[in-house]
């Protein structure tokens, strides 16, 4: 037997003895926590609001936060992170909130702070002797399904992605609306949840309505604190249920955190679990290369991928991915035509990217031979000036200037910083048979011609993130190729590489030697 085990039995005799003592002082945190929140709720940061619950039979406060960058009459929606114990979380909710968007982890989100009258009674499932208003958690759920989260949705900007986060009795009621009303919410987070409550009634609960929650893709974020506290609260027990009972797409998690408070885990159990809730977020998708592609009969590539493997999917028939799609390996073998449809999966739904990439069957294109005015040393280029949201046609316009893409060539030297375009163009000598990848990445738009067939797409304005790139067969000789490029603002960048038959195995792409390069003068 572990150590952890050892130590939770022994841990469960000392609660047996003194359960009656533990249950008061738990029960006296919690009620001077109430006593400092209704202090300060008078001070809480955004709109005070309210609903005559009918369901209640009372009126209740709320107080809603909007997102920094929401404008009045703007249609932009946004998540709802709902607060439990809003009278002393909500000043908590919105710093840390702020933060992960701002760090990128999650979006612009609505913050409601719901504000107790008797949390007793709301966040409890089941009456006990003491307290004597307890056991009224299905009327507290039925007000926030049927009442409060209409209101929000029709008063204020809001898509309809809920998460709950409750802390103490909150974290019990958050265990207890995913498994009575799991449509309501699609993040859960149960910080240091009072599972002890009733003789650890939301075992049972837990047993009987996990299987349920199959195919609807929630998240669950617990936590605890390290050693006696984790035992106190009853959370073991529900960590060995979901473990045997979840289903695979309930995505959770339990965190213990050695060395805090009952009061003081709510810090890091919000931040953690907002943070486990938009996991994904922010991400560009999966990524892969080549990305698309020309191939050859009885001729099989490899891609290469370049996502977290254990968060991404994929399927080579042109299916959309799911989660029990193959998983994306290092290498994938293509033996044919193929459509590869990569999924990179986040924690919430609505920001699972999928990534797609086209490989028809083809042949050799055909190689050419030098005209007489191209020389090696460089492409050709021409420098055009204006302000521009996507490529424009650079047939209908009049080059500012014109040189070769020589050893001197650098798009930081040119008249304008910003509000520019570039057209490159010239012949690639190829010395070498076999397939080429070519890789395309700009700041902002670009496309890539290669013997006047577009192969690449990079338009619109996007930084350098934006990564292409393309597999083609080629025999040895001359192609035209052209190069389309504009920079509206912000940073600037260009970069065509490849790699060739020769150093395929070693991925690492290199810029076309300019002795490669053919321009005319």
């Amino acid at each position: 037997m572990g150590s952890f085990h050892r130590h939770i039995i022994k841990s469960k005799k000392a609660i047996t003895m003194n359960n009656r003592l533990s249950i008061f002082l738990i029960g006296s945190i919690i009620i001077l926590s109430q006593l400092l929140g209704t202090a300060s709720a008078q001070d809480l940061p955004g709109k005070r609001d309210s609903i005559n619950s009918v369901i209640l039979k009372e009126k209740r406060i709320i107080q809603v936060l909007l997102p920094e960058k929401y404008k009045p009459g703007s249609t932009d929606k946004y998540d709802v992170l709902y607060v439990l114990d809003g009278d002393w979380n909500t000043k908590l909710a919105l710093e840390i909130q702020h933060f992960i968007e701002s760090e990128a982890y999650m979006p612009p989100t609505i913050i409601v702070g719901v504000l107790n009258v008797d949390r007793d009674r709301d966040l409890t499932p089941t009456h006990v002797d003491n307290p004597k208003t307890s056991g009224g958690a299905d009327k507290f759920l039925s007000f926030l399904k049927n009442e409060l989260i209409p209101y929000v949705d029709k008063t204020y900007p809001s898509n309809g992605d809920n998460t709950l986060f409750g802390h103490s009795y909150g974290g019990l009621f958050v265990m207890y609306a995913l498994l009575n009303e799991p449509n309501v919410f699609k993040s859960y987070i149960a910080a240091d949840p009072s599972f002890w409550w009733d003789k650890h009634y939301m075992n049972k609960q837990a047993t009987d309505k996990l299987p349920g929650l199959a195919n609807m893709h929630r998240t669950l974020y617990m936590t605890g604190r390290e050693g006696e506290g984790l035992v106190g609260m009853g959370i073991p027990p529900m960590d060995t249920i979901l473990r045997k009972y979840a289903p695979a797409d309930l995505i959770w998690k339990l965190t213990a955190y050695p060395e805090e408070t009952h009061g003081s885990v709510r810090l890091k159990s919000m931040y953690d679990g907002l943070k486990f809730s938009y996991a994904g977020y922010g991400t560009k998708g999966a990524e892969f290369h080549p990305m698309s592609g020309i191939l050859l009969k009885d001729k099989p590539i490899k891609i290469w991928n370049f996502s977290d493997a254990s968060k991404a999917h994929y399927t080579i028939d042109g299916t959309e991915p799911m989660l029990t799609s193959a998983k994306m390996a290092p290498e994938i073998t293509l033996s044919g035509p193929a459509t590869v449809k990569a999924k990179l999966f986040s924690n919430r739904d609505r920001y699972n990217k999928t990534t797609t990439g086209e490989f028809k069957a083809g042949t050799f294109l055909r190689a050419r031979s030098t005209t007489k005015n191209m020389k090696p040393g460089g492409f050709h280029y021409a420098y055009y000036e204006g302000d521009w949201d996507k490529l424009p046609d650079f047939e209908k316009l009049k080059p500012v200037q014109s040189g070769i893409t020589d050893k001197n060539f650098d798009i930081n030297k040119f008249p304008r910083q910003n509000n520019f375009g570039l057209v490159i163009d010239g012949q690639i000598e190829i010395r070498e048979e076999g397939y080429y990848i070519f890789g395309l990445s700009s700041d902002d738009g670009s496309k890539l011609y290669f013997d006047n067939q577009l192969v690449m797409d990079n338009d619109g304005l996007h930084g350098n993130d934006v990564n292409k790139s393309y597999i083609l067969p080629l025999r040895k000789g001359f192609y035209p190729i052209r190069l389309e490029y504009f920079q509206k603002d912000g940073g600037r960048d260009l970069k065509l590489i490849y790699l060739t038959p020769t150093i395929m195995n070693s991925k690492n792409p290199i810029p076309i030697p300019l002795e490669l390069q053919y321009g005319a003068n």
